[in-house]
């Protein structure tokens, strides 16, 4: 590494001189699309239904998800146009604050946020592809679970090797070059797009119910069948902190909406991938920022109105109870029967493996900046003949694959032993460390708009400052409500978080011992 008269740590030179230039504007906003439509959408209304108990609640939460994401993109577009590198989210932190917490973002980037995202996408992908194909069981055993401890065991059922075929495969295409990756990501998210709008017009067109629409759009803002939402720590209750629902007075609609944040905001993740890869952007001073601008809106659009297609087809009830709350598929199987839980396992399987390719290709762009800085594996630094990062490629996909053979053990009173996947409990962690990274992040504009006033600013971010400070005040509330209410997941987050701190101090001591 080598540090500039800023006190920025520098990557090695030229570090993004190998990579070809071959996403261009239409490629980047599919990237953008494909990495966040993933199944979420088709799943988790059921939960923020139940949270917020009524559907103007289930609508208000994805518009204030999609006013949340849709400022956050404008406002990472100055950077993205600032700094139009390999690295994307990693080199903002870095020119902003530091090394350390440039580090800390891409260390539980690899650790958890990319793959454990990928594992749980692949394990959906396996799940609804066995909707299919039968023979695709969690519970046919390769390897039966063997436990490691007393919380956690491994295991490989056919479920588990399908969903480890996905990423594998997914990966080794990646490696033979950006063309081929921007071409599966096309194609894909062209389909899965289609496939959405699909939902949607059915829904709005063929299947909606007369009666649904009238229990739902009559009553927008009645309250009815909201879960409880109790404090998230015990000395939280003996300090008074109420338990509460979304019909508690204001205070229990904030924690309620704020509570759902969790599901909405996790389906809409990932837009800031297309700046991993801003090296391989043809235009990426310009085309970065547009494709997060087109990509979030599209997204967000078809999101929200997805949400009213449920609503015209669906009770409230019938959305809060939908079976393992698969909301599209009983939205499907209420206009077609048998055969909608078919057509959605199609759809759902077409979306998950457009968008692990999605995440795929990006991740890696991330931990082969941190190695052209010293601060990850070397290996992993290097272009292949094709000119991308294909052994970072390789170190994300057998991690990934690590992730999902790990498995939660649980025991019953009565002894029943259950087992989950680890990457599910990971990612729960980590919702509130990646809202903090955002607001971080964010909080960087307004550094660098200090710190390098000179500097070229092909875009400067929409509404500046009040767009990106009313993000940070927003996603700040959000945060607190989740450290009230949802505590058992936030601190092991930022526990997680901080345990790169002495990882960070081992890479810098063996890169400055060793800079070659």
């Amino acid at each position: 590494m080598a540090e500039n008269a800023r006190g920025t740590v520098q990557a090695a030179a030229g570090p993004d001189g190998g990579f070809v230039r071959a996403i261009g504007l239409f490629d980047g906003t599919m990237i953008v699309v494909g990495s966040m439509i993933g199944s979420g959408i088709f799943i988790v209304s059921a939960d923020i239904a139940r949270q917020t108990g009524s559907a103007g609640g289930l609508l208000l939460t994805w518009i204030i998800t999609g006013l949340l994401t849709v400022a956050a993109a404008l406002s990472y577009g100055e950077l993205a146009a600032l700094y139009p590198h390999a690295g994307g989210q990693y080199v903002y932190l870095r020119e902003a604050f530091s090394p350390l917490l440039g580090f800390l973002y891409g260390w539980t980037l690899f650790l958890v946020i990319q793959t454990g995202t990928i594992a749980a996408v692949a394990v959906g992908f396996a799940r609804y592809l066995g909707a299919l194909v039968p023979g695709i069981s969690p519970n046919t055993w390769i390897v039966p679970p063997v436990a490691i401890t007393a919380k956690y065991a491994v295991s490989l059922s056919v479920q588990q090797l399908v969903a480890i075929a996905m990423v594998l495969t997914i990966t080794f295409l990646n490696t033979l070059g950006v063309r081929l990756g921007k071409l599966i990501q096309n194609i894909f998210t062209s389909a899965k797009t289609l496939s959405l709008i699909g939902l949607i017009l059915l829904g709005v067109f063929v299947g909606r119910n007369a009666a649904a629409m009238s229990d739902n759009f009559r009553h927008l803002w009645a309250v009815r069948g909201a879960v409880g939402i109790e404090p998230g720590a015990d000395f939280l209750r003996g300090w008074g902190l109420p338990s509460v629902t979304a019909a508690s007075g204001f205070f229990g609609l904030f924690v309620a909406f704020s509570v759902a944040q969790v599901g909405s905001l996790f389906s809409a993740d990932a837009w800031n991938n297309i700046g991993f890869t801003a090296a391989e952007v043809k235009n990426p001073k310009r085309d970065v920022a547009l494709s997060m601008a087109f990509g979030t809106l599209i997204v967000i659009t078809l999101y929200v109105l997805a949400n009213v297609a449920y609503l015209m087809v669906l009770p409230l009830g019938g959305i809060q109870g939908a079976p393992e709350d698969r909301v599209a598929t009983a939205a499907l199987s209420a206009i077609f029967g048998g055969t909608g839980a078919a057509i959605m396992a199609v759809a759902i399987v077409i979306s998950t493996f457009g968008c692990n390719n999605g995440l795929i290709l990006a991740g890696a762009r991330v931990y082969y900046t941190m190695a052209r800085d010293g601060l990850f594996f070397r290996a992993t630094g290097k272009l292949n003949g094709k000119r991308v990062p294909g052994n970072a490629l390789v170190y994300q996909g057998i991690w990934t694959s690590i992730l999902i053979l790990l498995r939660t053990r649980h025991v019953s009173g009565a002894g029943v032993v259950s087992y989950g996947n680890l990457y599910n409990d990971l990612l729960d962690y980590l919702v509130f460390a990646v809202l903090l990274f955002y607001v971080v992040t964010i909080a960087g504009l307004f550094v660098l708009r200090r710190k390098r006033p000179e500097a070229e600013r092909p875009y400067k971010a929409f509404g500046y400052p009040v767009v990106p400070m009313m993000y940070i005040v927003a996603a700040a509330g959000i945060m607190f409500a989740l450290l009230l209410y949802r505590t058992q997941t936030a601190w092991p987050g930022l526990v997680i978080v901080m345990m790169g701190v002495p990882v960070y101090w081992l890479w810098s001591r063996k890169s400055a011992a060793d800079p070659a």
